[in-house]
């Protein structure tokens, strides 16, 4: 990998679409390969099952492009009734869905002008939970990381978190994550290591040197 630092390069609308079909092409397959008792495996998301993940996601792009915003949208409530709207559907008919908002989301995101783009890198990440349940190797990882790593440098800038210098192994330079301004924090570590920090997920068994800031002031997501 070589992917080098973001720093104040002007918004690609067309990134979001990209690691979102990217993310397809892998995951869907995956999902349709396993057997429907895997979909009741738990996650790293508290209380959530794969099949829970999968369907706040198919119902979170379902509402990104059909422009569905009503108040309260995405918080634990609304997240709970979208994955009880789809309690009667089939695995599949869940993946099915998650498979056309992966397809069709990228556009309605370009357009948004940057507020939904943390929704494609928690697209992302959510991924990474079911390979995680599922046990498959490098969960946080594969073709869309590179993709994932300057969205998230991105993300992180707009909501004003902690600046961190990132030594990350296998780039050539670092990443500059958070509101640039007040001395940055340190990172040097892994990519995937990384995406866990600002995911919120677990990251026992890895190596990584983190100063001048606290796992939890990572999160994106918390």
């Amino acid at each position: 990998m070589t992917t080098g630092a973001v720093r104040d390069e002007a918004r690609d609308p067309e990134l979001p679409g990209r690691l979102l079909t990217a993310e397809r092409d892998v995951l869907v397959p995956l999902l349709r390969s396993r057997p429907d008792a895997d979909f009741e495996l738990r996650t790293a998301c508290p209380g959530w099952t794969v099949r829970d993940v999968l369907a706040h996601c198919s119902a979170a792009l379902t509402r990104v492009v059909e422009g569905r915003f009503e108040e309260g949208v995405f918080s634990p409530e609304s997240n709970d009734r979208d994955i009880a709207e789809r309690a009667e559907w089939s695995h599949q008919e869940v993946v099915d869905e998650l498979e056309r908002g992966m397809t069709g989301a990228g556009a309605a995101i370009a357009a948004a002008g940057g507020v939904l783009d943390g929704v494609a890198l928690g697209e992302w990440v959510h991924a990474g939970d079911v390979r995680e349940a599922f046990g498959e190797p490098g969960a946080y990882a594969g073709v869309g990381l590179p993709m994932a790593l300057e969205l998230m440098v991105r993300v992180s800038r707009e909501r004003g978190s902690v600046p961190l210098h990132a030594d990350v192994d296998d780039l050539d330079e670092p990443l500059l994550l958070g509101a640039p301004g007040a001395p940055p924090a340190r990172y040097i570590g892994g990519a995937a290591t990384l995406v866990r920090l600002y995911a919120g997920r677990p990251v026992v068994g890895t190596r990584y040197e983190l100063a001048g800031a606290a796992e939890p002031e990572l999160n994106l997501f918390g």
